[in-house]
């Protein structure tokens, strides 16, 4: 990965981003996701990765709240993971989700969702048996979870608006 930088987001990468969510899923429906939780302050954190000035990766975790018996806890969920179809499989997905757990957990998050393949996501920790006792619209094996310490195992998983409308 020569001459990979990961940074966070800047306003000015809007459409750089766009154009790798579009190019990474076929389909509008991430990038206008990515564009609806950014426009409703709903991001926790974004990231992009970039090599010779050009954005190849992006990922972003929203605020989600897990509402348990100890009331509603903040969470994360990282939706959507992107790199350019050219660039994947060359380690830039895993760099980004490392840089973010490390910067999520820095700052204090202890638990993170995701909605994907498992056998990708697994890799970093994350499991369907540590998700499996959460009430979601998104219940599946595909819904895992990875905690940083203490997080709620059990409750309703609240997301950001702008997941109502994909």
């Amino acid at each position: 990965m020569r001459g990979l930088v990961i940074r966070p987001a800047l306003a000015s990468d809007r459409a750089g981003i766009r154009e790798v969510e579009l190019q990474a899923f076929g389909q509008a429906a991430e990038a206008d996701l990515v564009d609806a939780l950014v426009a409703n302050g709903d991001a926790v954190l974004e990231l992009v990765a970039t090599q010779e000035g050009e954005i190849v990766g992006h990922i972003l975790f929203s605020r989600l709240f897990v509402e348990a018996d100890e009331g509603r806890v903040p969470a994360v969920a990282l939706a959507p993971l992107a790199v350019r179809p050219k660039r994947q499989d060359s380690g830039i997905g895993t760099a980004l989700v490392e840089h973010a757990h490390a910067s999520l957990t820095h700052g204090g998050d202890s638990l993170s969702v995701v909605l994907g393949d498992p056998a990708y996501y697994g890799r970093f920790g994350y499991a369907h048996e540590r998700a499996a006792g959460f009430v979601s619209d998104y219940q599946c094996e595909a819904l895992q979870a990875l905690a940083w310490g203490e997080a709620p195992t059990t409750g309703r998983l609240v997301y950001a608006p702008a997941f109502s409308d994909l």
